[in-house]
């Protein structure tokens, strides 16, 4: 897995924007993300391609339409990754800052 080409395309607002449509809806045409985008298709076309390239989103043609698919598993990676020990931790000082105000043993 390329985190780097994850990150990359994580960190443009529109290509974050284009993932949310899909989470929204999944399987849509370009046509059909271009009407939630104030953009042409091509540029539009070149976000796609950047998560594609970053295996966030995938494609399926059906006849002569191209559906976008989201792909949820290097998200879920990347939360394993760079989230969940971070998370854990956060959680567990929560914890025990609210057993210390409280008064309660740990």
């Amino acid at each position: 897995m390329d985190h780097d080409r994850i990150f990359k395309a994580l960190g443009d607002p529109t290509r974050r924007r284009l993932l949310d449509l899909l989470c929204e809806e999944n399987g849509q045409t370009l046509g059909e993300l271009c009407r939630n985008l104030d953009m042409a298709r091509q540029s539009a076309t070149q976000h796609l391609e950047i998560l594609e390239a970053a295996n966030l989103v995938t494609t399926v043609r059906r006849g002569r339409r191209k559906l976008h698919f989201i792909n949820p598993v290097p998200l879920h990676d990347v939360y394993e990754r760079w989230v969940r020990k971070f998370e854990t931790q956060r959680l567990s000082l929560l914890r025990d800052l609210k057993a210390e105000l409280e008064g309660e043993e740990k």
